[in-house]
């Protein structure tokens, strides 16, 4: 099964007082969550993804029914009304049960929110399937360089999910299901969040996602490939 890290259960007020954050993103964020919109982490190995999730998902409302779904259990949120999912590698007697099976599974018990902890592969295209069924104010983390760079690796593990759709199409998707990219990197042992970015769309013809840095509203246009 290997190793299970403890659970995760630092609040925003604590992240603020060790720097990880400021109240001014926390701000960002509980407002954007408040109005439904999707919320995704991003980070090298190490900066504090998980940690982070957990400090914002704790935010959301105890009157909603939250699903959780992690690869291990490492989010300790403590919502009345929650319902964990956990993935598990094949046994002798039983098959593998993966985060996308786990998503479409979710979908029948009919979630407020969804929180995903972290997106690794073709799992990307059954979230935003969600996402833009009813699903909205979910949350999830994935592997990345920068806030922009999550964007492109996001549309990379859709693809692993052998989708047929174009790669415009996929990122225009992603342009309208994900709202604000939060990027945390760490710099001689203190983490911190570094960027805090909005989607505001994607021009096909410049196979570029329209950026707005949440903090200043500065537009800026992204054409990573």
């Amino acid at each position: 099964m290997g190793y299970n890290r403890p659970v995760v259960s630092w609040t925003c007020e604590e992240l603020i007082r060790v720097g990880m954050i400021t109240e001014e993103i926390v701000v960002l964020v509980s407002t954007a969550l408040a109005n439904w919109k999707n919320v995704l982490i991003s980070g090298g190995t190490g900066t504090g993804k998980t940690t982070l999730l957990n400090a914002f998902a704790s935010l959301l409302p105890h009157s909603e029914r939250i699903v959780v779904i992690e690869e291990t259990a490492e989010l300790g949120l403590t919502h009345p009304n929650l319902v964990r999912f956990e993935a598990r590698r094949a046994q002798p007697d039983s098959p593998a049960i993966t985060i996308r099976d786990l998503l479409r599974a979710t979908l029948r018990h009919r979630p407020d929110r969804i929180v995903v902890g972290e997106v690794r592969g073709g799992e990307a295209f059954d979230l935003l399937q969600a996402l833009n069924t009813g699903h909205s104010g979910s949350m999830s983390t994935i592997h990345a360089n920068s806030g922009e760079l999550a964007l492109v690796r996001f549309a990379s593990c859709v693809l692993q999910s052998g989708v047929d759709l174009p790669y415009q199409a996929i990122r225009l998707l992603i342009s309208e299901s994900i709202d604000l990219v939060l990027h945390l990197e760490r710099h001689r042992g203190c983490r911190s969040v570094s960027d805090v970015i909005r989607v505001a769309g994607y021009r096909a013809e410049a196979d570029a996602f329209d950026l707005e840095n949440a903090r200043d509203s500065t537009l800026r246009l992204s054409a990573v490939p």
